[in-house]
């Protein structure tokens, strides 16, 4: 088995590894790009590892995204009868609504920020573990993702030549 990477597989690596953003542009595009990719060319080790790490930590990303939204689901049905009596109440008396009646936003406001800072928070991480997967598959090393939840099995041993560093091999 021929364990040197060239720099096809860096190049098509890399590109695995950015496909995943394609989801801002299509649906699902994440899941469906990058398997595309991995599954055409899966036979070449380096590019199978970077693959199955690509679409590992998108199906983690899915898990904790929905894990975000169920967490949060009882709280908004618990929050979402008051607020549209308070809705109610203030569009028909906008006049002689209290400060209490608005203070009872406090519950929302807190939810609302709690998801978006935990949603914004998993983006970054995303963001940035992506990008520097991209930059390590071109420079020819291997790369695992943080928090990513191992779905697709990956070899437990890659060989060593595999995760090679710029000056240690050329092409």
């Amino acid at each position: 088995m021929d364990t040197t990477v060239s720099e096809n597989q860096k190049t098509l690596s890399a590109f695995i590894h950015v496909s995943t953003f394609l989801k801002y542009f299509f649906p699902f595009a994440n899941f469906f790009a990058p398997l595309l990719l991995w599954s055409t060319n899966k036979e070449k080790p380096f590019v199978d590892v970077h693959g199955k790490q690509a679409i590992n930590f998108q199906l983690s990303v899915l898990l904790y995204t929905l894990i975000i939204g169920l967490l949060c689901l009882p709280f908004f049905l618990l929050f979402a009868s008051d607020f549209i009596a308070l809705i109610e109440s203030i569009d028909h008396h906008w006049e002689e609504s209290t400060f209490n009646e608005i203070e009872n936003l406090t519950g929302y406001i807190i939810l609302f920020c709690t998801v978006v800072t935990l949603l914004f928070g998993l983006f970054v991480l995303e963001l940035y573990a992506v990008i520097s997967a991209t930059m390590h598959a071109a420079k020819g090393e291997i790369y695992k993702y943080p928090l990513s939840i191992p779905f697709i099995k990956t070899n437990p041993e890659v060989p060593s030549e595999l995760n090679q560093s710029k000056n240690e091999h050329t092409n």
